[in-house]
């Protein structure tokens, strides 16, 4: 009998030990005590600021960078930025526009924000929702140079590429008559159906078309649209009301500081 009781003795021991181990690890999980950064945003990872963005959309978002997500451009940079701001890192994973934009992806928690180039409309709003505006964009027409298209009235019976759920595809539906608009997934793959000679013309955001004219003299773009458009980042409905405020303080910081204006700089100022 005193056996077994030195052998209860040391069982209880030793699991008042792993309750106090677990203790002093703290909400941190470092030991320390302390509440990990950003545990008051409700993070899907502690520490961690998680975008979900449509990937590549240069000069907003396209691969490269040494910022160690394996991404860059305007947004992922400007949310970098913002996640030094609050002290967490910053992690980007690729997904489809379409999910993205209609609220899908962000409502099954695979992000904490969606960045990329998502402009602020009613409809969106219903299933998202937004930051302040951080980017104000307009919407364009590229074609080959020797197309002998010079404006939208010149696409009637031409095949018109356009990304699905965006902005450009509405705006070519209500104004490009006549034309035949070819949907897809991505500008990763329009400008190779524009290379390829599949579609005659892309409409879509300005700086987007403007980096396909720079890369290629084959191409211009030969109409600009004042749409009134701004971008902002996107959160579930109703579920990140303390990261979107935080970051749109942040955001608000950044541009008092001029850090915005760097930033806008690197990707939009004419060199």
């Amino acid at each position: 009998m005193q056996r077994r009781n030195i052998i209860a003795g040391i069982a209880l021991a030793a699991t008042a030990t792993l309750a106090l181990a677990g203790c002093a690890t703290g909400a941190g999980g470092d030991g320390s005590g302390e509440p990990a950064a950003g545990d008051e945003f409700d993070l899907i990872e502690a520490g961690t600021l998680t975008v979900c963005s449509d990937i590549p959309y240069a000069p907003f978002e396209f691969e490269g960078g040494d910022n160690g997500t394996g991404y860059t451009g305007f947004d992922i940079d400007l949310l970098d930025a913002i996640a030094k701001e609050l002290d967490l890192t910053l992690a980007v994973q690729d997904v489809g526009f379409d999910a993205l934009q209609s609220g899908t992806t962000l409502a099954a928690g695979q992000c904490d924000v969606g960045a990329s180039a998502m402009t602020i409309t009613e409809e969106r709003k219903a299933n998202i929702d937004f930051s302040e505006p951080y980017y104000d964009s307009l919407q364009s027409l590229l074609v080959r140079t020797d197309s002998g298209i010079e404006s939208i009235d010149d696409l009637s019976g031409k095949n018109v590429g356009v990304q699905q759920g965006t902005t450009g595809e509405a705006y070519a539906t209500e104004n490009a008559e006549g034309a035949q608009l070819v949907q897809y997934p991505s500008d990763g793959e329009l400008w190779p159906a524009m290379q390829a000679g599949q579609i005659d013309a892309i409409l879509q955001d300005q700086p987007v078309n403007l980096e396909h004219e720079k890369a290629d003299s084959a191409y211009k773009i030969v109409e600009e649209y004042e749409t009134g458009e701004s971008y902002g980042f996107a959160y579930a409905k109703g579920e990140k009301d303390a990261l979107r405020e935080a970051i749109d303080g942040a955001l608000q910081d950044l541009r008092d500081s001029g850090d915005y204006q760097t930033i806008y700089d690197t990707y939009f100022t004419a060199k």
